[in-house]
């Protein structure tokens, strides 16, 4: 029965036509890799290469051999990445959003109620999202608005409100509240990541120049600037530390979002205890 690394070795010395160019990239001898070839075809029985002048090419049994090989190999390898996915996904919940702000809430009450797991996180758009959610990749799914399929659990999980987060001497601070429109145009500091938030503003405020910062750069500017930025209701706590700033809410439908959190009803027992904590 043919070795799987006998296998390997075949399908880089097809590859690179020469013994000397593949044992140098499979880190072994030239005559070490000869005589495995030998044994190899010594195991099938019949010759699989034509050995000519600083050469050694496939004959035809070798090219059927190659075909099947390749498929074995790609099995092979596929089947201990099934395997090692299977074992992972039972030690972890892997909670996909389409949003990053559920996921600050999720993560702490997961950890505190499936404390021998790991819990993993993804932000995706809601497609993806919904779609991993039925083909098993994501363990639970949050997303914007509600799912009516017998195949899955839909419960509410929290509310999130967009708002400006201008500095005291702005014109428009002293709003009570405002649209999106009413700010476009003129420079915004943007925080990086923000899921299908990004595409509200970016066709609400077309006219809008964003300077897009990862999370840490983000706070550091909006605490050092005079530059209009955005916070919500599920960062606001955070954002409690930055003086000098003033919270507007913004009106528009778009702005103000109710999540949902997706499991498989099959995965309902397991996540019970989860689902009934919610709404965050």
């Amino acid at each position: 029965m043919f070795e799987l690394y006998q296998l390997e070795e075949f399908i880089k010395v097809a590859e690179c036509k020469t013994l000397s160019k593949a044992s140098e990239e499979l880190n072994i001898s030239q005559p070490a890799l000869s005589r495995a070839m030998k044994n190899l075809e010594d195991e099938a029985e019949v010759p699989l290469f034509n050995r000519v002048k600083n050469r050694i090419e496939l004959n035809d049994n070798g090219i059927l051999f190659l075909e099947i090989a390749r498929k074995v190999v790609s099995d092979a390898h596929m089947l201990k990445d099934r395997v090692k996915e299977y074992d992972r996904s039972k030690r972890t919940v892997f909670v996909a959003s389409s949003a990053p702000a559920p996921l600050y809430l999720a993560v702490p009450k997961l950890s505190e109620l499936y404390s021998a797991m790991m819990i993993a996180t993804e932000l995706n758009d809601e497609k993806t999202v919904l779609n991993g959610l039925r083909n098993g990749t994501y363990s639970a799914a949050i997303i914007s608005h509600p799912v009516e399929d017998e195949n899955i659990v839909c419960v509410r999980f929290s509310e999130e409100h967009l708002c400006f987060f201008l500095p005291e001497g702005h014109r428009l601070a002293h709003m009570k509240y405002m649209k999106l429109s009413d700010m476009d145009g003129g420079t915004m500091l943007l925080r990086s990541n923000l899921g299908f938030w990004q595409d509200i503003v970016d066709k609400k405020m077309k006219k809008t120049h964003f300077l897009v910062h990862e999370e840490d750069a983000f706070n550091e500017l909006v605490m050092a600037s005079n530059i209009p930025s955005f916070t919500s209701t599920a960062v606001q706590g955070r954002d409690r530390n930055i003086k000098n700033r003033v919270t507007v809410p913004i009106i528009d439908a778009e702005a103000n979002v109710t999540y949902y959190c997706l499991v498989l009803r099959k995965n309902y027992q397991f996540f019970e205890k989860f689902l009934k904590s919610l709404p965050l």
